[in-house]
């Protein structure tokens, strides 16, 4: 069965980091793009950071400078860092991934998501 695992949420100040990761795990032939998305409390949820499988990045514009998207495709992971945190990144934030987990097209799949608090 293949799924997707975060870790690395927490609570922090503002001002402060933290290092999200996602692994792939299970019968996996190939991993396309990778993202990261996040929902706050009573907003739906908007798409953070993704990156391609040959590392082509995009962010949303509220986290350009602050936040970085990797992947190590070796180890079917991606990892999201997250400095100079506010509290409006405050939320749940979930890993997605486009997988071809047998022949034919990708599946989406995503991970359980992972708390990230930041305190004022």
């Amino acid at each position: 069965q293949v799924q997707l695992a975060e870790s690395g949420g927490g609570l922090v100040q503002a001002g402060g980091s933290l290092r999200l990761s996602c692994a792939a795990s299970g019968r996996i032939f190939s991993i396309g793009d990778m993202a990261w998305h996040r929902q706050a409390p009573g907003k739906q949820r908007e798409l953070v950071a993704s990156i391609t499988r040959g590392g082509s990045r995009n962010y949303v514009d509220s986290v350009k400078g602050r936040f970085t998207i990797s992947r190590d495709n070796a180890k079917n992971t991606t990892y999201l860092q997250m400095d100079s945190l506010k509290p409006e990144d405050t939320g749940v934030y979930y890993c997605a991934a486009n997988m071809w987990a047998s022949l034919g097209p990708p599946s989406t799949y995503w991970g359980q998501g992972t708390q990230v608090t930041v305190s004022s």
